[in-house]
């Protein structure tokens, strides 16, 4: 079987594209996951990379998990064993948002069809969501009689407020694109051709920023959620001592009493 991810990179841009349309990029198995964690490793080791964008391949972003292989007990839940169960969701699906939602690097999800259950969970680890006028979104689990097993429950919220995350995952319902960004679960909706130049001018706005600044905004914006403001303040401290010394915040300064465009040097 060919690799999930197709990788491609154009100067400090990433694209991360889920390449299994036949399947609808749904995900189901280890190795899909595997590509997920080592993608989100080699991105933060490489302080090359400024912003990533993850989109899908064919008609779907991902349609969440492989109904077939959920029926046949070959996937994430093997047969009649709810121990066996549990411990496969951890070394499997759930080492996705461990991955992705922590990826030091900006990331856009260019949603460019179904987003549905995994899939739509996987757009709520992204940073910033644009959707293709053809998009469809669902927290759907509930109406195959499973949960959100892949941090659903933790994510959504988060994006649409406990409100709404509670609405779609009591239901199950779809929402189209622009009641998607009506909730606040994109930013932007965009005709179906113009989504991924859409995506890629956005990643470009955000890579002509310095890297290092970068990372530790999103860092902040991740810690910002769930810990105390004198918490938060005493990193942003920490971090703003280690940007004044780089090369690339003088580089800014300078750059802006000169009147002239900024050349950043990742250092």
């Amino acid at each position: 079987m060919t690799s999930f991810l197709d990788i491609s990179r154009d100067g400090a841009i990433v694209t991360l594209t889920m390449n299994r349309p036949e399947e609808r990029n749904a995900i189901s198995d280890v190795e899909s996951c595997d590509e997920f964690v080592e993608a989100c490793r080699a991105i933060t080791a490489d302080t090359s990379i400024a912003a990533v964008i993850l989109t899908g391949a064919g008609a779907s972003f991902s349609a969440g998990g492989n109904l077939k292989k959920m029926r046949d007990r070959s996937g994430f839940a093997p047969r009649e064993n709810p121990i066996a169960t549990r411990n496969s969701y951890r070394r499997s699906v759930q080492r996705i948002p461990l991955a992705l939602y922590d990826l030091e690097v900006p990331v856009i999800a260019a949603v460019n069809g179904h987003a549905i259950g995994v899939g739509l969970d996987l757009a709520c680890m992204c940073d910033i969501r644009i959707a293709s006028d053809k998009a469809v979104f669902a927290e759907s689990f509930v109406k195959l009689g499973i949960i959100p097993g892949d941090g659903g429950a933790w994510l959504l919220p988060r994006v649409v407020g406990m409100s709404k995350a509670a609405e779609m995952t009591f239901t199950g319902d779809s929402l189209s694109a622009e009641e998607a960004k009506a909730c606040g679960l994109v930013s932007k909706v965009v005709p179906h051709d113009e989504l991924m130049p859409e995506a890629r001018a956005l990643a470009g706005r955000i890579a002509a920023n310095p890297a290092t600044a970068l990372r530790f905004s999103k860092r902040l914006l991740r810690e910002g959620q769930h810990v105390r403001l004198d918490t938060l303040l005493e990193l942003s401290a920490a971090f703003q001592a280690m940007a004044h010394e780089t090369e690339d915040h003088r580089e800014a300064v300078d750059a802006w009493l000169e009147k002239r465009k900024p050349v950043f040097r990742g250092r």
